[in-house]
Order: structure tokens, then C-alpha cells, then sequence
């Protein structure tokens, strides 16, 4: 499949590893610049990763919205996620988007995130977290293990440590489930390592 255009791009954010982090979220790569309401991960607001949060840390799936529900709250998400020890990045550091669009279908990863050095980074954490099919596949392959199926885990030995690797289905509206649906397999994952 030949791209729109061949423009390269590269991760627009810094890796958000707090210290004391015991659990790494990594999605695939950010939507185009024009989709987001904040500067930080998962910011189209048409994206339930911080409803689904919200609805696990509070049981109000708009806890991490701002009062006018036009973007999330940048300040209120990295207070959790340090303070609960949620590390975030992605698997791909370079990409061309084959269709100008957000969805993970038409993404060509180029270069892969270095997840070890993230790791490295982060010596308490010993939970992985994918966020959707196209990490899955991307994080597999940079770790040489076998994809866990949705909703579970595979445990692997990566980067001098023991992992457990949780596949979570998408938080995008591409994959149409309620949120609270999405939320009981983030629970699980999130119960494990200790975060809620």
C-alpha cells in the first residue's frame, strides 16, 4: 500500500515515566496534531482511555474531562498517574501515516520505541500494558513473546526482568463497546499490579 505521502513522523512527546512507576501503558502512536485536546497521551477527546481511568479510579467515567467536557485535564491525569505509579509511552518512535488518518490500520511503523531503555528508566515496573491491536503486535515483536489474548497476559523475561505483558482491548471509538464494558479488563490489569 503506497502512503498519501511519504513524510516520516516522529513521536511527538517525551516518555511520561514517573518515579516509582509499577506499570507501563503503551499505545501505538499519537493522532494527527489537529485531534488533540491536551498535550499528553491519548488526547483526542473522541478517545475513552481517561473515562475508562476515571471510571475505575472514582466510578465517574468524566472525572478526567475539564468542566466544559471540551478536553481532558492534563494536570488532574498526570496528578493520578504519578501518584499511582503509571508509566506511558508507545511502541512506535517513527511512523507514515498510509492514509491520512489516526486509525492504527494505516499506520507503518518505521522505527520502534527502545523499550528497554524505558524500562530502564523505571527499575520498579514489572507490568506491561498494551492498548490496543497495533501496539500488541509492535511491543511482541520488540520482545519476542507471544501476544496474550485480549484481556489477559503472557509472562515474559525482558530487559534483565521478569514481565507480565496485559493486552487490553482499544480505547478508541473505532472499537464501539461502552466504557464500562472496556473498563472491567483494564480492572483486572490494573488490580494486578496494585494500581486501583
Amino acid at each position: 500500500m503506497k502512503p498519501d505521502n511519504n513524510s516520516c513522523e516522529r513521536h511527538p512527546l517525551e516518555p511520561f515515566l514517573p518515579s516509582g512507576a509499577r506499570l507501563l501503558m503503551l499505545g501505538s502512536f499519537p493522532p494527527q496534531r489537529h485531534r488533540w485536546s491536551m498535550e499528553f497521551f491519548y488526547p483526542n477527546l473522541q478517545n475513552d482511555m481517561w473515562r475508562i481511568v476515571g471510571y475505575l479510579a472514582t466510578g465517574d467515567k468524566s472525572h478526567f474531562l475539564s468542566s466544559d467536557a471540551k478536553r481532558f485535564d492534563r494536570e488532574r491525569i498526570e496528578v493520578f498517574c504519578r501518584k499511582r505509579g503509571i508509566a506511558l509511552y508507545d511502541t512506535a518512535a517513527e511512523v507514515i501515516r498510509l492514509k491520512n488518518n489516526a486509525s492504527d490500520n494505516f499506520l507503518q511503523v518505521v522505527r520502534e520505541v527502545d523499550i528497554a531503555a524505558l524500562l530502564a528508566r523505571i527499575p520498579a515496573c514489572r507490568t506491561l500494558i498494551t492498548t490496543g491491536q497495533k501496539a500488541t503486535d509492535t511491543l511482541c515483536a520488540v520482545i519476542g513473546c507471544a501476544e496474550p489474548p485480549v484481556g489477559g497476559f503472557v509472562e515474559t523475561d525482558f530487559a534483565d526482568r521478569k514481565l507480565r505483558f496485559w493486552r487490553m482491548p482499544s480505547s478508541s471509538r473505532a472499537y464501539p463497546r461502552p466504557v464500562e464494558w472496556k473498563a472491567e479488563f483494564y480492572r483486572k490489569a490494573f488490580s494486578d499490579c496494585g494500581i486501583i
